[in-house]
């Protein structure tokens, strides 16, 4: 089974953005992600705010996480990655309460 193109987009954005995770300019890594992207905004949208709200709370990652919210259409899917850093790992904690994207 082949993965789609869009898959691999998401897959080749998030590896942008942990590739520049410890980046204290974050500069470098939206240019990237942008040219990266093309015409696939949507993509970058998603994988921008679900990155920022995942990783966004660690001192180390912040300034990139900031900076990605500031792709248009991140902010939405913020929700998305602070709800995906809240499942468990060991499935046996109940799962949070899914974000609402409206």
């Amino acid at each position: 089974m082949t993965l789609s193109p869009d898959t691999m987009l998401d897959i080749r954005l998030s590896t942008i953005c942990s590739k520049h995770r410890y980046d204290s300019d974050p500069r470098a890594a939206i240019d990237e992600l942008l040219a990266a992207a093309g015409h696939r905004t949507e993509i970058l949208a998603h994988v921008a705010g679900t990155w920022s709200g995942y990783h966004g709370e660690d001192d180390y990652t912040r300034v990139l996480a900031e900076a990605l919210r500031g792709i248009p259409g991140a902010e939405r899917w913020v929700s998305v990655g602070k709800y995906r850093r809240g499942i468990p790992n060991n499935g046996a904690t109940p799962l949070p309460p899914t974000p609402r994207l409206d």
